[in-house]
């Protein structure tokens, strides 16, 4: 294949660094960028030294690979037209509002035999990647993603929008279904819930407990497992690991603590993520968060979203 010609549609504060990464890609050219702020499109084309356009199917006959990161209630309308003219997609998390938009998504990616890659970014953290070669059978995570209010993403609340990469990187983690979940919400300063605990238990008897809030002070993106002799406490944010496990004494004396810190080489998720999506669409590498992996990721989210809206009812009914 030649240069792959690129698209990003929807050019907010995610979808412009899309464009700057692809602009940056060799082997790849940026056809065009798509939003319906015909201001904001023509910024970012100028920036990336490309064409801006208001429509997304102006991109239509000019790309052969496409990121949409436009509102979540906008993927499965504008990720189907694109599999249909054979452009191979690429969609920010969730994969979807819904499970029937997930599935449609999913069909249409296989019916034209395009790629279908969901943009659950922390795959491609050093940190995660990092973690997975160290985790045997976790028994208890315990997770925190937070940050402060922002105007981004209030079309879906905080479960759809933060947790969801948590419970996308602990699911990939656990060989086992579901058994139950408990969750709490609160909407704060939107409609939607903005502050979510939900506590998630494993066929095989591993238990999450797993917090977001875009309404905190701070900015923390932690996530911390239980395994047999090992506590692993990964940051995001810093892509580093470090390792307290249980080990036996020279001699055989009373075991000792043993930590160690993992820093692998720091690199930009999304660039990895993008990159992985063109060898994907090259046929060079099989996609690294398909379609049906961003789907079991919707279904716990909608899961725990159901519980915490019914919570939240109940919290109504009493006050």
């Amino acid at each position: 294949m030649d240069k792959i010609r690129v698209g990003v549609i929807g050019t907010g504060a995610l979808g412009r660094h899309h464009a700057r990464v692809y602009a940056s890609l060799p082997d790849t050219v940026l056809s065009g960028v798509v939003d319906i702020l015909p201001g904001r499109a023509q910024e970012v084309a100028e920036s990336f030294g490309t064409e801006a356009y208001t429509a997304y199917a102006d991109l239509f006959g000019k790309v052969d690979a496409v990121s949409i990161a436009t509102p979540t209630t906008l993927h499965a309308e504008i990720g189907e037209q694109f599999l249909k003219q054979g452009v191979h997609v690429l969609v920010e998390k969730p994969i979807a509002p819904t499970l029937e938009d997930a599935d449609r998504l999913i069909q249409t990616a296989e019916s034209n035999r395009c790629v279908l890659q969901v943009g659950h970014l922390e795959r491609f953290n050093p940190a995660v990647l990092q973690l997975r070669e160290i985790v045997k059978r976790p028994r208890f995570f315990e997770s925190h993603r937070m940050g402060s209010f922002s105007q981004r993403s209030l079309d879906i609340d905080v479960i759809l929008d933060l947790m969801i990469h948590d419970l996308d990187i602990i699911c990939s983690l656990v060989p086992s279904p579901v058994d139950q979940v408990h969750a709490v919400g609160i909407a704060i300063l939107t409609d939607r819930i903005d502050i979510a605990n939900a506590r998630i238990h494993f066929e095989d008897g591993c238990v999450a407990n797993v917090t977001a809030s875009r309404v905190s002070m701070e900015k923390v993106r932690k996530l911390r497992l239980f395994q047999k002799h090992q506590y692993i406490s990964l940051d995001y944010t810093r892509q580093d690991v470090a390792v307290f496990s249980l080990e036996p004494a020279p001699g055989g004396g009373i075991p000792e603590i043993v930590n160690r810190k993992l820093t692998p080489e720091k690199k930009e998720p999304l660039y990895e993520e993008l990159n992985a999506f063109l060898k994907a669409v090259r046929g060079q590498e099989p996609v690294c968060c398909s379609g049906e992996d961003g789907r079991r990721a919707l279904v716990l989210a909608l899961q725990i979203l159901q519980q915490a809206e019914k919570a939240q009812a109940l919290e109504i009914d009493r006050s």
